[in-house]
């Protein structure tokens, strides 16, 4: 069984990787630089797809600056506020652009992702009024799967993510969180299953990566573990992350 102090912090780190909220839209992940023109929000999204938070946090600001109730721009800043790891300011320009939409998406799940260590039940309400709305909304699904699992509803979760994965089958974040929470339950091999086919995945970002890499060490695969971390650790940081995981070992 794997320590649930432990899997509290990978579920944390996992509700990034959910799929982007506000900046959800189809362009290239660079950013650009700012021409002399006005900047549009159209530049504070390739900015947050291309992770450049302050830039994007300067574009709308510059745009709120004329037009203080500009919803776009609100919900460009409160994302990037959030990369930016300034939760209370974030929490507080989302909180802004609910009194504009009262049941704006992007917002409710902003400060559900930012509610998650905090007040995860808060959380799950929050997503919950998404699904209310949508109920094929994945990113809503996958983080409510989180929230949950911080609950110790287990079974619930699992339910959510493999909702999500109905709904998008390919959704990373949703598969490797079903992984972490069936490992987390007791259900190591079909946890294994689960996360197995996904070591090689050409889409997997580091973060998500070591993540699997801890799942697999603490249900006892340390061969696959360390050949996961060595994509991204030379072997003196394996050797380290393998030994911080063994002392967590039940």
């Amino acid at each position: 069984m794997i320590k649930q102090g432990l899997l509290f912090a990978i579920a944390l780190g996992l509700a990034a990787c959910g799929g982007p909220r506000p900046a959800a839209l189809n362009l290239p992940p660079q950013s650009p630089a700012l021409s002399s023109g006005a900047p549009t929000i159209r530049v504070a999204d390739a900015a947050l797809l291309g992770g450049a938070p302050a830039m994007a946090l300067e574009v709308s600001d510059e745009i709120l600056s004329k037009n203080p109730a500009d919803l776009p721009a609100l919900l460009r800043k409160g994302e990037a506020l959030y990369q930016l790891r300034r939760y209370d300011e974030s929490e507080a320009t989302l909180d802004r652009a609910l009194k504009i939409s009262p049941a704006n998406a992007a917002a409710l799940l902003g400060l559900g992702r930012i509610g998650l260590a905090r007040d995860p039940a808060k959380a799950a309400k929050l997503f919950s009024e998404v699904l209310a709305g949508d109920r094929r909304n994945a990113t809503a699904l996958n983080d409510l799967g989180i929230a949950r699992d911080l609950l110790g509803q287990h079974a619930a979760a699992q339910i959510a993510y493999r909702t999500a994965l109905t709904i998008t089958p390919d959704m990373l974040a949703a598969r490797v969180n079903l992984g972490v929470s069936l490992a987390m339950s007791g259900h190591e091999q079909e946890a294994l299953d689960v996360l197995r086919p996904l070591a090689d995945a050409p889409d997997m970002n580091p973060r998500v990566r070591q993540d699997l890499a801890t799942t697999l060490a603490l249900a006892g695969e340390d061969r696959a573990a360390r050949e996961l971390l060595a994509k991204d650790l030379d072997a003196a940081q394996v050797s380290e992350a393998m030994s911080g995981v063994m002392r967590l070992r039940d």
